[in-house]
């Protein structure tokens, strides 16, 4: 029975996906559910899986190419495996025509070949007009002696002098970023304030009491993101315009707190959300940035969890960042910066007190939020993080 494979059906949000890597080769074996080809869009990478055991009769759209909603991919065939078209003879052609400087070559084939130290048109292309594929450059290396040692390249670059470069084409993801970034900086009266918050309060309860939080929840970590998340719902309430955003000539003011959590991958910054974290508990938030996390660097997040969001939380404390001014996650009005734990020398009641310090960052939209709003929000975070019990009373 011949099966129709498609292109998932993308968010309004999302205009086109492209073919990132075929897992599968037409004729090769293929189980339910089995993952045969990944789509990359502007925000995640989808994963389409087989729909029956059996094989994949023909490849419509290849790596690299851009496909649209629902867009038909390839063609499967369920049972039996159906055997690939077999190729027609190729005359051989001397070594020194082979590598053309102009030979297409797809995307995961030309990383393939970098992270392997190998020129990616050297090898020999089966995919349509030559274009050289990702299984072109795994057999290529598999076909390839292994030097004894992997140092002459090394030697021969440094004994010419060349400076070595490399070029990588960005993904879509990288671009999607780029250009949100670029729009946030030229389209929206950017400023941002700084606070600074003491927070032992927050890590004495954390000590006292994260092994029982631990047992109470089932192995729910008690971090501090957590605090940052329920302090920051708390001030959205009392601040709506924080948690407004502008459409066209309107203002948007949201009956919910819709908080996002920046996540760093490899393939760049991803924001998943937590929806109504008004109403979320300590321990339901750390699981969830937790699933998150792990699930952002598998690539197995939806589309669906990082659209919305009302508010933005990014941690650059996490890799040592001691100060820093984020860029708006478009269209919010505001983003809260978390930064490094530094004891500092801090005055407290005409003493010299030695205090674990992080400084807060809020950049907001100017358009819509004046610098009293702005600063009165960011206090606001500071005095619960400084008095925990407060976010507990709503006080």
């Amino acid at each position: 029975m011949s099966i129709e494979i498609k292109a998932p059906t993308f968010p309004e949000s999302v205009a086109d996906g492209t073919v990132a890597t075929w897992h599968k080769k037409p004729g090769e074996a293929v189980k339910r559910d089995e993952l045969i080809v990944d789509i990359e869009t502007d925000k995640v990478v989808l994963e389409v899986v087989a729909p029956a055991d059996g094989s994949i009769a023909e490849i419509i759209k290849g790596e690299g190419e851009t496909v649209l909603s629902n867009e038909i991919i390839a063609k499967f065939v369920a049972g039996e495996v159906a055997a690939a078209a077999p190729a027609a003879p190729k005359a051989p052609v001397p070594a020194a025509a082979t590598a053309p400087a102009d030979k297409a070559v797809n995307p995961a084939a030309r990383k393939m070949a970098e992270e392997n130290n190998i020129s990616a048109t050297s090898v020999a292309g089966s995919g349509k007009d030559g274009r050289v594929l990702k299984e072109d450059v795994a057999n290529h290396i598999k076909s390839t002696p292994t030097p004894i040692a992997s140092t002459p390249v090394a030697i021969a670059v440094e004994a010419s002098g060349d400076r070595v470069e490399k070029r990588v084409p960005m993904t879509r993801l990288r671009k999607r970023i780029a250009e949100r970034l670029l729009e946030a900086s030229n389209t929206t009266a950017m400023l941002t304030t700084f606070n600074e918050v003491n927070m032992k309060p927050v890590m004495d309860l954390r000590a006292k009491y994260k092994d029982q939080f631990e047992k109470t929840h089932k192995g729910a970590r008690l971090g501090f993101m957590s605090f940052f998340v329920k302090a920051a719902a708390e001030a959205l309430r009392r601040f709506p315009a924080v948690n407004a955003s502008i459409d066209g000539n309107d203002i948007v003011y949201h009956g919910y707190q819709d908080v996002g959590v920046a996540v760093s991958t490899d393939k760049g910054l991803v924001v998943p959300v937590l929806r109504n974290s008004e109403s979320m508990s300590l321990a339901t938030i750390e699981n969830t940035i937790r699933d998150f996390g792990l699930r952002a660097r598998d690539g197995k997040l939806g589309i669906e969890e990082m659209s919305g969001g009302t508010f933005t939380i990014t941690n650059g404390g996490v890799f040592g960042s001691l100060l820093s001014t984020p860029i708006l996650n478009l269209p919010q009005a505001a983003i809260l910066g978390m930064h490094k734990i530094q004891e500092r020398p801090m005055a407290v009641n005409g003493k010299v007190e030695i205090l674990p310090m992080m400084y807060l960052a809020l950049s907001y939209d100017h358009r819509l939020l004046d610098g009293k709003e702005a600063v009165q929000f960011l206090v606001t975070i500071k005095d619960l993080l400084e008095d925990p019990a407060r976010i507990l009373l709503e006080i």
